[in-house]
């Protein structure tokens, strides 16, 4: 097989492909300057809902009609796919998922709001909530958007492009001194991820759609409805299932000062993953019943995937320190996850998948 069949074929395999007669999004060559939304979005606007009188419209606290205007922060495109984002954004809409994509724009996207509240640590805690976010998690998990193919993961692409990303850094004179001290080298960096690829694609945890970025205010509660919805699809991929559970466990730590004395005890993922389990089951027609070994075994692989998500933000992080124009330690947050993925790998290690 030629190389650009094999490129053809990974592509396909990896790809999100959305259902057949879903609507064309709208695309308008509108540029939105990200210290000036207001001008740009009402250009859109105008587009979008051309009988709305200028006068009227308000760019806060009004709920009757809104119209969210997102813009891409700088160099995004090095670490975002567009092209799957607004796939998935499909895919999960057509499923009940998503609110409606109304259009992109040059460095952006309009979308339906979505009632409710943001979530917080404290939130993702609540037994209530915990078990409506396993469900709903679920239920992503369980859609099918290939086309036919057996899908593969994207993690180890995804994560080879931000370590070479990353290693270009590394080398721009002598990089910055901070790097140098305190974030583990090239070598042993590019060591560890070629281990985690070895041992975790061992682990048999099967591939499905994956939200992958299931930070605390991702996801929306709205109390009226009683359900909880997930937002920002830029990392949708098809995935490990236990990446993404894991990954939304170290999230339970918060994003700008991290507690990870709050990620989940083994009694409060237990809970969390039968939830899981039986609405995974359920949604895939395998029946409600879930075994003692079942739940171990996701417990297990879940914990130790955890550790390729501490992994994949560290590098994520690391390039958003070089590029992004919002003001946050992105280096000490890469430092941070780097230090928890070997603070807990020998503990993680010592887990094994029940005989």
């Amino acid at each position: 097989m030629s190389d650009i069949n094999r490129q053809i074929n990974h592509m396909m395999e990896t790809e999100i492909h959305v259902p057949v007669g879903s609507p064309t999004i709208r695309k308008f060559q509108i540029f939105v300057d990200e210290h000036n939304v207001t001008e740009g979005a009402m250009k859109l606007i105008k587009e979008l809902r051309p009988g709305w009188d200028p006068n009227l419209i308000r760019t806060k606290d009004c709920l009757e009609d809104v119209v969210l205007v997102r813009v891409y922060g700088n160099k995004t495109e090095l670490i975002v796919d567009r092209d799957n984002e607004l796939r998935s954004f499909q895919v999960l809409h057509a499923n009940g998922c998503a609110p409606r994509l109304y259009c992109t724009f040059q460095n952006g996207i309009c979308y339906e709001f979505m009632e409710g509240r943001a979530l917080d640590t404290q939130d993702v805690r609540d037994p209530v909530l915990l078990r409506l976010i396993a469900r709903e998690m679920a239920r992503i998990h369980a859609i099918h958007a290939h086309n036919g193919c057996i899908p593969k993961p994207n993690l180890w692409i995804k994560m080879r492009k931000y370590f070479s990303l990353v290693a270009t850094e590394f080398t721009d004179q002598a990089s910055n001194a901070r790097i140098q001290q305190e974030v583990p080298s090239q070598d042993v960096l590019e060591q560890e991820m070629m281990w985690m690829k070895e041992h975790l694609s061992q682990l048999g945890s099967p591939v499905v759609l994956c939200h992958n970025d299931l930070l605390c205010k991702n996801i929306i509660h709205n109390l009226k409805e009683g359900h909880v919805r997930f937002i920002d699809y830029e990392y949708s991929s098809y995935n490990y299932q236990a990446f993404d559970i894991g990954n939304h466990f170290n999230e339970f730590a918060g994003m700008s000062e991290p507690d990870y004395n709050l990620y989940p005890s083994r009694e409060m993922q237990l809970d969390w993953l039968h939830t899981y389990l039986q609405a995974y089951k359920l949604f895939t027609k395998k029946g409600e019943e879930v075994s003692q070994r079942e739940l171990e075994t996701l417990y297990v692989q879940v914990n130790k995937f955890a550790l390729a998500s501490h992994f994949f933000w560290g590098f994520w992080a690391l390039i958003q320190a070089k590029y992004s124009s919002i003001e946050f330690d992105f280096l000490g947050y890469a430092v941070l996850r780097f230090n928890q993925y070997f603070k807990t790998k020998p503990a993680v290690l010592a887990l094994e998948i029940p005989k």
